[in-house]
């Protein structure tokens, strides 16, 4: 079996916040204390796998766990929707009360405004554990376990999981390669190190079906999804200047396609491909009505910056954030703030 090394990236996380958070993970699950788990909205792989890899793993040391997305209605990409413990997903419109929540853990979650609805839980002054590994992660929560240098949330989660003394199962390595595979760019993006490729190979130890997954998570997809991408492909432009294609779709064309916005979660990565450019942007339409703009750069432009100054946040290759008015409006925003950058 591969031997469990220590990775480098644990040095970002503070030792006794590190002890703290497991101390306190184990205490509540040792009272059967009730932990809300909360990926950030319109969840990736990472966010999703992170919040149900601790989900099944506390509710087996006897908490009661409630995984959550902040967001209604609450819809899971088809590639993750047979992940184990995602139909345990509660919309927040059904979560407890505040008073009778006694732990909030949040996944991949930058700031606040990333947890959605969830967020009123921290105005409620719910203990907060924050498990994060994005550089523009905001200040919040009550023991924060960010690590900017890791490849994705997962390693942390599994960080604790390792600390908890539980057991890498099927079910728990499933989520979290997901989260691995995904946050890489099926290791292939720069934050892949040598503790990422490791845990891969700990996890495929553990009886990972990772051949299934890829082609699940990349070689599969609907009609309806197919449909989107030829008319966010038709729509591409570029602008020269600050070397970005961009393109996106209306609510209309999801509704004409059946498909919703957890849909079009893999055209960022088709689109990043453009050969004339730096930067790739893609609007979708939310159903609140706002557009959520997901990012990405080849490396010589760090959208994690240019997401935060528009409200997001994220990595240097991969960022988002939310916005409202005209999707003119919205990619003005972007092209200014790659000119100012």
């Amino acid at each position: 079996m591969t031997t469990r090394v220590e990775p480098t990236w644990l040095d970002d996380l503070d030792p006794q916040v590190l002890d703290q958070a497991v101390r306190r993970l184990a205490s509540c699950a040792h009272d059967g204390g009730r932990i809300v788990l909360a990926a950030h909205v319109g969840p990736d792989g990472d966010a999703l796998g992170a919040a149900l890899a601790l989900h099944v793993a506390l509710s087996r040391l006897g908490a009661r766990t409630v995984p959550t997305v902040g967001e209604e209605p609450l819809k899971v990409p088809a590639p993750l929707a047979d992940l184990p413990g995602v139909r345990d997903l509660v919309t927040p419109s059904s979560l407890p009360d505040p008073v009778d929540v006694d732990l909030l853990v949040t996944l991949d979650a930058a700031s606040p405004a990333r947890l959605g609805s969830i967020s009123r839980l921290l105005d409620a002054g719910v203990p907060t554990i924050v498990v994060d590994h994005h550089a523009s992660s905001t200040a919040f929560g009550d023991l924060r376990l960010v690590a900017p240098r890791a490849a994705a949330t997962v390693l942390i989660v599994d960080e604790l999981l390792h600390r908890l003394e539980v057991p890498l199962t099927v079910e728990l390595a499933t989520c979290l390669y997901v989260g691995l595979v995904t946050d890489t760019g099926r290791f292939g993006h720069a934050s892949t190190d040598r503790a990422a490729m490791e845990f891969g190979g700990r996890l495929i130890e553990a009886g990972v079906e990772h051949a299934e997954l890829t082609r699940r998570l990349y070689g599969t997809s609907s009609l309806g999804e197919l449909r989107l991408l030829g008319r966010a492909l038709d729509r591409l432009s570029f602008v020269p200047d600050v070397s970005l294609v961009h393109t996106h779709l209306t609510a209309e064309e999801l509704e004409r396609t059946g498909t919703g916005i957890e849909a079009t979660e893999a055209l960022i990565d088709v689109v990043r491909t453009a050969d004339v450019a730096e930067v790739a942007l893609v609007c979708k339409p939310a159903p609140d009505g706002t557009w959520r703009a997901s990012l990405r750069s080849h490396g010589s432009v760090d959208v994690g910056a240019i997401a935060e100054s528009l409200g997001g946040g994220g990595h240097a290759f991969a960022a988002g954030f939310t916005a409202d008015g005209t999707v003119d409006e919205v990619v003005a925003g972007v092209v200014d703030a790659l000119r100012r950058a």
